[in-house]
């Protein structure tokens, strides 16, 4: 009897000590979900995505940007030209994760992708475009174009699963492949996702969609891990918001997105489950008297420039460089400033390229400032804050960080026919010791170059690597280093940038005599103005290992050597930590 006791006791305490594991395990779950929901993960801030209407701009282009900001990723290149199919031919559909890559010795990102099939075949178009692509779809032939941003949500959406057929990087090369519009490619992205799912390896996306005409922030995430074709619902939760003409906008991995109105078709579109899915998952209460907000239901982000050190800087930052007249406070929460906002003045193509460079100079969040950036002011230094006796500190994530795979600017300019008027302006590697190069939708081919290349393995036949070359040898005495670097952006880019209207024209008048003709002009500019700036790349990253070599400032015409300047700062804490004293003054 009174081992019968014991038993049930034993039993008893079993079950209680289960199901306060259990609870205990269920409140850390939901604990973790608002945190996840509600606390930015710093360390993983991918890509910044700036974005111009064509009345914004100074010559009435419409303009996106992508820093692909991965560090690891693959960052090659691809042409896919145009082509014709057979009636009743389909399309395979891939999973392609935008971080993996492979050894080149067993075949690069875009060799490997149809090992990784999802069993989906959806009809083929009679015709599909041509298109420029890197880790996403960039422009296609009809001078559509994409900028993408990685902005999460919350984790009970997403959906790792291979139910989900479509991730992020599938939808932009369907996009690129069949669509002729802005309106187009957000249509056909969010019908295929709602039908065949989408998640995958990709949670939270956004997409700025472009054409001559107009830029939309497409955004779109995953309904969960349960989702099944069979169940009848979308695959996928999207909304879509059009960028005024007059006004510009940006996303930093944050959801851009607020209040919607959907009776308004000219500025919003969205999924079916816009807001039934939200109102299903607790995530927004229709009696509550609040309207409907998508970033607030979705994505929400609780931070300011302030109150994250830095870590949240860039949209306020981008608003205070565009609009300085406003006055914005860093102490404004992200989720509370605006959508878009008219420019103080029109941007050109080449301040937004400056803008992807900027590292909040001038500002308390600069990174060079005092000790993080030594005494060479390097802003590159701890681009992901630190740890330190278990506490963790945050550091500035600026516009131009030290970790992207190249850098996009895309043109498209109504005025002028597809092949001539869509541009893409690409820069491999870091922006502040790139060099943007100009590459026309019209061309049939892009440098071999650029379709090669791996982070493990240095190849001198790799166009990045001659950027990485010169970033290496920059980052050593950076203040110093840097000015050598924007000498030869203002003679290699700058100039590529004033020389852009006698292209235009010339093409122009080409392809009204022979398309073709018109091509292969484009094709031999936009390749031989490539390999001259690669090669002029590789020249000063071996200017910069002789002028500086050792820590000296060796000047190669006069051969002469001089010692680097330290700031009187730097020394004054060299004496205090180590305890230096000075030398005895010499007697008269």
């Amino acid at each position: 009897m009174k081992k019968s006791k014991v038993l049930f006791f034993l039993l008893l305490i079993g079950l209680f000590i289960s199901f306060g594991i259990l609870y205990s395990s269920s409140a850390e779950q939901k604990a973790s979900e608002a945190d996840q929901s509600l606390v930015p993960d710093y360390r993983l801030d991918g890509c910044t995505v700036i974005i111009v209407g064509k009345d914004a701009s100074v010559d009435g282009s419409v303009m996106t940007t992508h820093t692909c900001d991965c560090g690891i990723c693959d960052w090659t290149w691809r042409y896919v030209p145009a082509a014709d199919h057979e009636p009743g031919s389909t399309r395979k559909i891939y999973h392609i994760d935008q971080f993996r890559s492979w050894p080149p010795r067993v075949g690069l990102k875009w060799d490997r992708i149809k090992d990784d099939f999802t069993g989906l075949e959806i009809p083929q178009v009679p015709h599909t475009h041509a298109y420029l692509h890197g880790a996403f779809g960039y422009m296609n032939d009809q001078q559509v174009a994409i900028g993408e941003s990685t902005i999460g949500c919350r984790r009970k959406m997403r959906n790792p699963t291979p139910t989900a057929k479509f991730d992020i990087t599938m939808l932009t090369l369907i996009a690129m492949e069949r669509a002729s519009t802005a309106r187009e490619a957000i249509k056909i992205m969010g019908t295929l996702a709602e039908k065949h799912g989408y998640g995958h390896t990709d949670s939270g996306e956004m997409l700025a969609v472009a054409d001559p005409n107009e830029v939309w922030i497409f955004e779109i995430m995953p309904v969960g891990p349960l989702w099944t074709p069979e169940s009848g619902k979308p695959g996928a939760v999207w909304c879509a918001q059009r960028v005024p003409d007059d006004h510009v906008s940006v996303c930093p991995n944050e959801s851009r997105i607020g209040e919607i109105d959907l009776d308004n078709p000219d500025y919003f579109m969205a999924s079916p489950n816009v807001v039934s899915f939200a109102v299903e998952q607790g995530f927004y209460d229709p009696n509550s008297g609040e309207p409907f907000n998508w970033k607030k239901a979705y994505s929400p982000t609780e931070a300011s420039a302030a109150s994250s050190k830095g870590a949240r800087v860039r949209l306020w930052r981008f608003f205070d460089l565009v609009a300085p007249s406003k006055k914005f406070s860093p102490e404004t929460p992200n989720m509370e400033l605006p959508f878009s906002i008219k420019p103080d003045k029109k941007l050109s193509v080449y301040d937004v390229m400056q803008m992807t460079r900027d590292k909040c100079q001038g500002t308390p969040f600069d990174p060079a400032r005092g000790l993080q950036g030594g005494p060479f002011a390097n802003p590159n230094r701890l681009p992901y804050g630190f740890k330190l006796e278990g506490k963790s500190y945050n550091t500035p994530r600026v516009i131009g960080v030290n970790r992207a795979e190249y850098v996009t600017v895309t043109q498209c300019r109504g005025w002028l026919p597809n092949p001539v008027g869509g541009l893409v302006w690409l820069a491999l590697g870091a922006q502040d010791t790139s060099c943007f190069m100009p590459f026309y939708i019209g061309v049939n081919r892009i440098p071999h170059s650029f379709e090669i290349g791996d982070h493990w393995e240095f190849n001198r036949q790799a166009a990045r690597w001659a950027f990485d070359y010169v970033d290496f040898h920059t980052q050593v005495v950076y203040s110093y280093a840097i000015e050598d670097v924007r000498q030869a952006q203002e003679r290699w880019e700058k100039s590529a940038v004033e020389r852009t209207p006698l292209i235009d024209q010339f093409a122009s008048e080409l392809y009204k005599k022979d398309p073709q003709l018109a091509s292969d002009f484009l094709t031999d500019y936009c390749l031989g103005n490539a390999q001259r700036v690669v090669e002029a790349w590789w020249e000063l990253g071996d200017f910069l290992l002789v002028k500086y070599n050792h820590l000296w400032v060796y000047d190669v015409k006069n051969r002469k050597r001089s010692s680097l300047k330290y700031p009187d700062w730097w020394l004054n804490l060299l004496v205090e930590y180590n305890h230096l004293t000075p030398q005895p003054q010499k007697k008269d």
